[in-house]
């Protein structure tokens, strides 16, 4: 007979216990533990509760939540700004139904609330939801339940910089605890960082993105159905609780939806980023951005000014207002804003127009009168001249409700009307009547003589200026429409004369495509005349290319399209003249670098950055450049940048994300490798290569023919490897050592390398590199590896393959692609 001793039963059980703790269990009981090594694992296996070191480093522990499928996602920290300094810690629940976590050498380190009510037989569970509950072991719940405000105490009432479907944003109105998301420090300290995500309760319900104080992004006020601002959410996105009287959100959450794993990050920079996961390829999908738009950024126009992205500029004074600064104004520094003019006769020489599909101003100063309906509201702000705006604020109460505005209108942000269907009416003198969409019988009349006399006036001077309407037919048997493009067009015989039969002393720059000369159409109007080559075999498409991009496009960081010439055989494009020719003859060029000191480089990365939002976000067409690089950066007579060559660019429809072709063409050092390698391009292929200029500008040394002796790196690379080894600042061009700003150069190598990244998802959009260029408070992320970060071979000039040269090498490096000098 085999006998056992009871040390080995209490030794057996301890292990199955253990066992059990690490595998399976989703729930612990009053006196039980967890130690660093064990987990709790939610019911439906997707979410994982136990201590983490973020990105693996074992300098810090955190207790924490993340997805099991993907373990570098944490979603919640409990002891986020008590981290511990090794693997000593335990996490106890207690009998009275409460959390501790401590460690024998610091004692305790983090403790739940206490519950709101006390509790017979708690437990603690780990949900599917992402949530951690304490809750009393009858108590049966629903994970599919939207609306999270019963349990005693919850994981979700604590969020850090995640936003999980089922939690609530706004007031838990069981506890009466408010919750709002802040980001985290970096990517490796969960500790509060600067910026908060909430509901904002000062006067009408709205969600805000602040600093502190102050305010980066607002959605508008609540108007009864959704934010008047944020025109993705409605009550199919969000479940929104308001108090009786409306004028209150007391909550809003998303519905859970099992099917679907989702959530909502307040990132480092002050960004809300929505990700998706593919559960095909448990790959997260980004899915949007807030703030997605230049526009959307807080008081982006200043006082009393309205921001349209569909425009250039993008700001525009309300009638009756005008720039504090005109030369700030003209030089797209809108801050200040404008100023109103206040008449002591104000109810006589003014009145209001109607502005439509248009964000709210903010609510700075204003007055709510819920019975007052909207005729008489426009009186009563009518006889006080310091009212400037009125409106319904809701949109499913007919007339009723008065809200009024007093002082200067901040934030305000223009929509297509037809996604936006509530409207303001704003004060201006009786003369500017007319200029925005005026509703009422009484100004249609005036509306339409408006209209007639702007078409006379059009016609007028195009009859002037010789301004006809080009139809570009098909060129060598090409099937494509005929266009209607309404361009200058220039005689053959007046760019003979004004290039001087393109004699080769006015010529400026020579490409794949043709030769660019200088020529003067007056004494005093001088313009670069590109002349396609005849035998390019790329010319005809991307002549059409330039010619319907362009002429579409207006901002003061593209260059300006003035006309073409079509002759036989002959296409010619002619541009505005830039005085200063390219950015690569300043940075690279021996003489010129002088003449480029620190904060003349920052204005340029700057002014690139803005004409590239604009073509990726702003412009009517989004559109992707594919050959951005410094020879196509053009500088005028005040060293303002210019996005030049449009030649390779292809226009995406709004919701498309990439497109892939087999022929990819561009400029070796540059393009990004997802295109260079498989064809693919996206918006992020152009924030690749705004990488490369950055650290190019920055460097004053290309990336391609980079080398260093103690590597064969690019330059990205090796603006990589100093980064790592906190040397960054060795990357700066020395000739900027009297003018540098040590924070803003570090800043630029930052961004620069996180636009250089290998993998897309990891690049950052435009609207966010702007953002952090622009902004020395906001929070960066730490860059990872860039793309081509490999170590090239002695014969990395001859890895290329010239399709429209005449020289040809084939080498072991299977890329293809055309390589191509300014143009």
């Amino acid at each position: 007979m085999i006998t056992t001793s009871p040390i080995f039963f209490s030794i057996f059980f301890c292990l199955i216990f253990l066992l059990q703790l690490t595998t399976s269990t989703d729930t612990l009981s009053p006196n039980q533990s967890l130690i660093d090594g064990q987990i709790l694992t939610s019911e439906g296996q997707r979410f994982h509760l136990g201590f983490f070191s973020p990105n693996n480093s074992n300098l810090k522990r955190y207790l924490g939540i993340w997805y099991k499928t993907t373990p570098d996602v944490i979603v919640w920290v409990a002891n986020s700004r008590t981290p511990l300094q090794d693997s000593s810690g335990t996490l106890t629940f207690t009998k009275n139904g409460t959390l501790i976590l401590e460690n024998a050498t610091h004692g305790v380190l983090w403790a739940s609330s206490k519950p709101s009510h006390e509790l017979e037989s708690p437990i603690l569970k780990l949900l599917d939801t992402g949530n951690l509950i304490i809750q009393e072991k009858t108590t049966t719940y629903d994970d599919s339940v939207t609306t999270t405000t019963s349990f005693p105490w919850q994981s979700f009432d604590y969020p850090g910089n995640t936003r999980l479907p089922g939690m609530l944003l706004g007031e838990n109105t069981e506890t009466g605890k408010e919750i709002q998301i802040t980001s985290w420090i970096s990517p490796d300290d969960p500790s509060p960082g600067d910026f908060t995500y909430k509901i904002d309760q000062l006067g009408l319900s709205q969600l805000t993105i602040s600093n502190g104080t102050r305010k980066r992004f607002r959605t508008g006020p609540f108007n009864g159905i959704c934010f008047n601002g944020l025109l993705m959410v409605g009550n199919q996105t969000f479940r929104i609780l308001t108090d009786v009287d409306r004028i209150r959100v007391r909550y809003i959450t998303d519905p859970y939806n099992a099917s679907s794993i989702n959530r909502l990050v307040l990132a480092q920079n002050g960004t809300i980023q929505r990700y998706v996961l593919d559960q095909k390829t448990n790959e997260w999908k980004h899915s949007f951005t807030i703030p997605g738009n230049v526009c959307d950024i807080y008081g982006q126009c200043g006082k009393n000014g309205i921001c349209n992205p569909e425009q250039e500029p993008i700001c525009k004074c309300f009638d009756g207002t005008k720039p504090v600064s005109d030369q700030e104004w003209v030089s797209s520094d809108w801050s200040k804003g404008c100023r109103r003019d206040v008449s002591e006769d104000c109810g006589n020489v003014e009145t209001f127009v109607k502005i439509s599909g248009a964000k709210l101003p903010d609510l700075l100063r204003f007055e709510m009168k819920k019975n007052m309906n909207l005729s008489e509201c426009q009186e009563k702000c009518l006889r006080n001249c310091s009212c400037t705006a009125y409106a319904n604020p809701y949109v499913n109460s007919a007339d009723t409700g008065c809200l009024m505005w007093f002082g200067d209108l901040v934030d305000v942000r223009k929509y297509p009307e037809e996604n936006n269907e509530q409207s303001f009416y704003a004060r201006v003198p009786i003369s500017k009547q007319g200029n925005f969409s005026v509703s009422g019988k009484n100004n249609k009349k005036k509306v339409l003589i408006t209209i007639a006399i702007s078409v006379v006036g059009l016609l007028t001077t195009m009859m002037i200026c010789g301004c006809i309407v080009v139809k570009i037919k098909k060129i060598r048997g090409q099937k494509s429409k005929k266009e209607d493009l309404e361009l200058p067009l220039f005689e053959f015989s007046t760019i003979v004369a004004a290039t001087k039969n393109f004699s080769s002393a006015n010529m400026i720059g020579e490409g794949g495509f043709g030769a660019v000369y200088k020529g003067e159409l007056s004494k005093k109007q001088e313009v670069a005349v590109k002349r396609l080559s005849k035998h390019s075999g790329q010319g005809i498409e991307e002549f059409k290319n330039e010619v319907n991009l362009i002429a579409k496009l207006q901002h003061r960081n593209l260059v300006r399209l003035l006309g073409c010439c079509i002759q036989g055989e002959e296409r010619i494009l002619i541009y505005e003249y830039m005085e200063n020719n390219c950015l690569d003859h300043f940075i690279f060029g021996p003489s010129k670098k002088q003449l480029l000191p620190w904060p003349k480089r920052f204005d340029i990365i700057m002014g690139i950055a803005r004409g590239l939002l604009y073509l990726h976000q702003d412009s009517r067409l989004k559109i992707i450049h594919r050959d951005l690089k410094t020879s196509n950066i053009l500088l005028d007579s005040n060293l303002i940048p210019k996005i030049s060559d449009f030649g390779l660019a292809r226009t995406f429809d709004l919701d498309q994300a990439s497109a892939k072709t087999k022929r990819v063409v561009g400029t070796y050092g540059y393009m990004a490798p997802e295109y260079a390698i498989d064809g693919k391009f996206s918006i992020k292929s152009d924030v690749f290569s705004m990488g490369v200029l950055i650290l190019e500008i920055v460097a004053g040394k290309k990336n391609r023919s980079f080398s260093h002796p103690d590597h064969h790196h690019n330059l990205a690379g090796h603006a990589w490897l100093l980064w790592n080894d906190e040397r960054d600042m060795e990357l700066m061009d020395g000739n900027m050592k009297d003018s540098y700003v040590e924070k803003q150069v570090r800043r630029c190598i930052q961004v620069g390398l996180l636009c250089v990244q290998k993998l897309v998802d990891d690049r950052p959009e435009m609207s966010s590199v702007l953002f952090m260029l622009s902004n020395e408070e906001a929070k960066l992320e730490e860059p990872k590896e860039p793309g081509f970060f490999v170590e090239r071979s002695s014969f990395h000039d001859e890895e290329k393959i010239h399709i429209f040269g005449s020289e040809e090498y084939m080498t072991k490096d299977t890329m293809t692609i055309t390589d191509m000098d300014t143009r």
